[in-house]
């Protein structure tokens, strides 16, 4: 038996639907019921049979800062994929972000010891790696430095890592996936969804900051050859590609047949636009988008290695091009159906 949190995410919506058509039996922990049916959208993007594979899995309500709500569902498990997580970079959520990541990730990794999980595969993020010196490529050996500025997002993954760190040292057999922005359909509202949502109705800004990005299906991939395989308490970068900002807007505004942006947002129009992103946001007219992180990622220039996971398990990335155009079919036949 198999339990995944974070169920109702992008990768843990992805990772249900492989597992599912794989025949496994699988556990889901599920906050909110009604996101079930998001989760069956993205089944059916892959399969003519989404009712038949849901209907397999068994759903558990209950919240990760809550381990009453989930602990007897953990008797029968042997495989704990943990991909619950907030994602925030407005510095109100500060407390919620660092409390669901931080003591969410502590309560599953105590459960699974005390239930003796042969396994445990927890998704982590780049935010967590530490950082590169003088632009050099980041790898999974690279150390985290407190004195170098940090997310409170990022911040909150490492921390999380040191919970399953802990755990590890604790006796529990562990791998940790790392990866860049990650790209997948049906969550066209948060996340890299978002870009998708804002590009069919044209992008005029760009900057010429880069990072890297992985399709969620290789994401998923991963997770269950690491977990398949004897490899532990080890952890694994996934990227794909690096791409500079302005050519993933160019490549998703020429999926949609949109005028690519033509407009480069310098640092002080982002300051600038952060400050009335911010006051707009206090006064309830729209979520906030734009902070001093987003400002800051903007105009970095990341380079993160794919070298280990890569020779480890003898893997090709998707195409980021490739991800783009199916992501943009899949949006436009979404908006048809609406």
């Amino acid at each position: 038996m198999i339990f995944v949190t974070g169920s109702t995410g992008l990768v843990g919506a992805h990772l249900l639907y492989r597992l599912a058509k794989e025949g496994k039996k699988v556990k889901a922990l599920i906050r909110n019921p009604d996101k079930i049916e998001q989760v069956k959208h993205v089944f059916s993007y892959y399969s003519d049979h989404a009712d038949q594979l849901m209907n397999a899995i068994e759903w558990v309500k209950g919240d990760i800062l809550d381990p009453a709500s989930y602990f007897d569902a953990l008797k029968d498990v042997k495989t704990v994929y943990h991909c619950a997580a907030m994602v925030s970079f407005d510095k109100k959520h500060k407390t919620e972000l660092l409390q669901t990541n931080i003591e969410g990730t502590a309560n599953i990794v105590n459960a699974s010891l005390e239930h003796r999980i042969d396994k445990f595969c927890f998704v982590s993020s780049i935010a967590a790696l530490g950082n590169a010196q003088n632009g050099e490529v980041v790898t999974e050996e690279n150390s985290w430095s407190p004195a170098k500025i940090h997310s409170f997002y990022a911040q909150s993954k490492f921390k999380s890592e040191m919970e399953v760190w802990r755990g590890v040292q604790e006796g529990l057999n562990a791998v940790i996936v790392n990866p860049s922005v990650i790209l997948g359909p049906g969550f066209w509202n948060s996340g890299s969804g978002l870009i998708f949502t804002k590009a069919v109705r044209g992008m005029l800004f760009y900057t010429q900051g880069s990072t890297g990005f992985v399709d969620v299906r290789d994401v998923v991939d991963v997770m269950i050859m690491l977990m398949d395989s004897d490899i532990t308490n080890q952890r694994f970068i996934l990227n794909a590609e690096m791409i500079v900002y302005k050519d993933l807007f160019d490549m998703i505004s020429e999926a949609f047949g949109k005028k690519k942006p033509g407009i480069e947002a310098s640092r002080t129009m982002l300051n600038i636009a952060r400050v009335v992103d911010g006051f707009l946001s206090r006064l309830t007219i729209k979520k906030r988008e734009i902070t001093r992180d987003v400002v800051r990622s903007s105009m970095s220039k990341s380079n993160y290695s794919n070298e280990k996971v890569k020779q480890v398990l003898n893997i090709d990335f998707i195409p980021v091009e490739r991800t783009i155009d199916e992501m943009a079919g899949l949006f436009k036949n979404d908006l048809t159906k609406n």
